[in-house]
């Protein structure tokens, strides 16, 4: 029996990131449609031929490659080069005076999306960085007439693998916009992207389901996927998934499969949240996250008999971070929001996502069920780049630690005289990537003794810290920096 996975779009293998992101920003000037589609109209169309055609030359494909330098070999051969490498060979005389050369290494290819005639497209992070965090020196984006121009990459945000590129060109066929709140289960879609590199493919489907987690952007990221039958294929992260008009309502991101290849589950990421996205990466070329402070979990009919209430949606808040935005504003642990600025909120992940693109410091309005009563909170949403983490369990900026159970212990070895907290993950775009690795122990900072997250939060500060740490059978000192 095969085992079912869940890969990105795009060729999983790239491995590149532009390091050099332009210094100047300005913002995008984009009209959202937000009128719905006629879902009546009691007949079926024999061709979409025209629908298409407004929509197809929008959509690019991106090649991106990274340059190296290697030592000049000429007229050396392979044999000769590996004895060298491996073996320690002198080199031959002839190499002696040779340059370096430099090579252009193909990293992918995937897809992108115009959405301004002035050259801004969209595309998914992972797109334009690999895995392996490689920089890329070279994105190149071909055009539906056969142009090929470089770009630059503006801003990307790995959280909701959504990546912003700029090309020097102007009068371009931007896509029209559309409002992906509006979309319902069962309305036609169309997949439009650079599958394998066979060139610019369309395949229709429909919507199978709406706000769609499936965790693979890890538990920081933020996910509210639409999931569609359309074939998505390796190539075609960051296309266009638009509606039986042609307006765009996401970005192709990510399928799940057996084989590699689309057995008719696809994801893409809702227009809304791409463009909520782009626009602060346009004018900053950096996301920040709204952020209350609280621990949240959904709540399940037998946790809305526990407390007593007659309905089994609404966000649970299980904690609260002291002075956080949350605690100043009211919220108390038990309480279960059902609305937020008057719309009905259901479940944890969609409440998380809402906060996370409010900018901070605005203020919002909040139902909460508190002992079977409705209460309205005003509360002024924080910053998730302040003391407070993105997750509850997130020590540091993509750094994730928990309390050491009987069966981490026993994975990473750690003796029952070590106590301390345990790093469970470091994100590859962690500040921290370079210095912490999973598996470490905390077990102080700054010469205090920690064993829950609160307390390593309480121990940190701005500047230089001292961490001493159990890494793989050995104790030790590490400093890390806090801006």
């Amino acid at each position: 029996m095969k085992a079912t996975t869940i890969t990105l779009a795009g060729l999983f293998t790239l491995t590149l990131f532009l390091s050099h992101l332009p210094q100047s920003k300005a913002s995008i000037d984009l009209q959202i449609d937000n009128t719905s589609i006629d879902r009546d109209q009691g007949y079926t169309p024999h061709s979409y031929s025209s629908i298409l055609q407004t929509a197809t030359p929008a959509v690019v494909s991106v090649h991106t490659a990274r340059i190296v330098r290697v030592s000049g070999s000429r007229g050396m051969s392979m044999e000769e080069e590996w004895l060298r490498r491996f073996f320690g060979l002198p080199a031959p005389d002839y190499e002696q005076n040779a340059q370096p050369e430099e090579r252009k290494i193909p990293q992918g290819i995937g897809s992108g999306v115009l959405i301004s005639q002035d050259g801004y497209i969209i595309t998914n992070n992972h797109v334009v960085r690999g895995e392996r965090g490689e920089d890329a020196d070279e994105v190149l984006v071909r055009l539906n007439d056969g142009r090929e121009l470089e770009a630059d990459i503006v801003g990307r945000d790995p959280l909701t693998d959504i990546a912003i590129l700029k090309i020097d060109a102007e009068g371009l066929p931007a896509i029209q916009i559309a409002d992906s709140d509006n979309i319902e289960v069962g309305d036609v879609v169309f997949a439009i992207g650079n599958p394998l590199e066979v060139g610019l493919t369309v395949t229709q489907g429909i919507i199978s389901a709406k706000d769609r987690r499936i965790g693979i952007y890890g538990e920081e990221g933020y996910e509210s996927f639409i999931q569609t039958d359309a074939s998505i294929n390796l190539g075609n992260s960051g296309g266009a998934l638009t509606d039986s008009i042609g307006r765009l309502i996401g970005v192709n991101s990510a399928i799940i499969s057996q084989s590699g290849g689309s057995i008719g589950i696809g994801f893409a990421i809702p227009s809304n949240l791409v463009i909520s996205i782009a626009r602060q990466l346009a004018e900053t070329g950096e996301v920040k996250r709204g952020f209350l402070g609280v621990s949240i979990s959904d709540l399940t009919p037998d946790m809305a008999e526990a407390f007593d209430i007659d309905q089994s949606k609404g966000v649970l808040i299980n904690d609260v971070e002291e002075d956080s935005a949350a605690d100043q504003g009211g919220l108390k642990r038990g309480d279960v929001i059902i609305g937020l600025n008057g719309k009905r909120v259901d479940t944890s992940n969609e409440f998380r996502i809402r906060i996370g693109h409010t900018p901070p410091g605005t203020s919002v309005e909040l139902e909460v069920l508190r002992g079977g009563t409705k209460k309205s909170l005003d509360l002024v949403v924080g910053s998730a780049s302040g003391r407070f983490a993105v997750s509850a369990n997130e020590l540091l900026e993509g750094v994730e630690v928990s309390q050491i159970n009987d069966e981490q212990a026993k994975e990473y070895r750690i003796p029952l005289n070590i106590q301390g907290i345990l790093i469970t993950s470091v994100d590859a775009e962690s500040p921290y990537y370079r210095n912490l690795r999973d598996g470490m122990v905390i077990m102080e900072i700054n010469d205090n003794e920690v064993t829950t997250v609160r307390e390593a939060r309480d121990q940190l500060k701005k500047g230089a810290n001292k961490l001493y740490i159990f890494n793989r059978g050995r104790t030790g000192y590490l400093a890390i920096r806090l801006d």
